[in-house]
């Protein structure tokens, strides 16, 4: 199987970063609890245009 490299939490339509006087604050609305940009899941929900990317890259879009 071939690995997406578009699949990390940065990209998911639940992920949520906040700029905070110490630094960045990551975290997913749907598991609850911060993570990073560079995590993955398997809840992974693609942004839409992430989505386009992914079929663009397989051929399947204009």
């Amino acid at each position: 199987m071939r690995k997406n490299r578009f699949h990390v939490c940065a990209t998911c339509i639940h992920f949520h970063a906040e700029k905070l006087d110490h630094g960045m604050h990551y975290s997913c609305s749907r598991l609850g609890y911060e993570t990073k940009p560079n995590y993955t899941f398997d809840c992974w929900t693609p942004k839409d245009h992430i989505i386009k990317l992914i079929e663009k890259e397989r051929g399947e879009s204009c």
